[in-house]
């Protein structure tokens, strides 16, 4: 860690992916990411329209210095092509608490990418951050996002009603899932 509340900049390598923290290089494939209608649907990031914007996006990401988050930018360890990205976020140290949410690039899903980057960046928040709790929300009309939770070790514990208002205006039911420092490792 960096200062009293700076996380230090890590990379992190799993079953062929690569989790570092976001650079420029991104911009066109997070683009093409960000806009794309499935993820827009469920993670919508309204303020990137272009690639000055999604530079910006990018900048933020990889601005640990708060310790309010760390995210990730995934890319594929043998080419280095954008995947997506995941982002442990509120993040509260004195509750040991964190949140995390991940997007998937359209030629990258279906390669358990998900999965195994979730359960990686997780298990280095529980080692490295001294988090105790981590929480992943999803729509319930995302079944895809459930089967990420299960596989990477989050036990679902219930579901928030109308919680949240996605991309198309309406409000979803949301699933909580809640992995635990103490829970076995997927």
């Amino acid at each position: 860690m960096t200062g009293d509340a700076g996380i230090e900049r890590v990379e992190l390598r799993v079953d062929g992916w690569l989790l570092r923290p976001p650079r420029p290089e991104d911009t066109a494939d997070a683009l093409t990411m960000l806009t794309d209608p499935d993820v827009q649907q469920w993670n919508p990031v309204t303020s990137v329209a272009d690639e000055t914007t999604a530079e910006s996006w990018l900048a933020r990401g990889a601005d640990w210095s708060e310790g309010d988050h760390a995210t990730f930018s995934v890319v594929d360890a043998a080419t280095g092509r954008f995947a997506g990205n995941v982002s442990l976020h509120r993040i509260d140290r004195e509750q040991a608490n964190a949140s995390i949410g991940y997007r998937v690039a359209a030629w990258a899903r279906g390669r358990g990418v998900a999965t195994a980057t979730v359960a990686e960046v997780t298990d280095w928040s529980f080692t490295s951050l001294g988090i105790a709790r981590v929480e992943l929300c999803h729509a319930v009309a995302n079944p895809a996002s459930c089967r990420v939770a299960v596989k990477a070790g989050y036990a679902m514990e219930g579901t928030l009603r109308a919680s949240w208002a996605h991309h198309d205006g309406n409000r979803y039911d949301e699933h909580i899932h809640g992995r635990l420092a103490s829970d076995p490792k997927p």
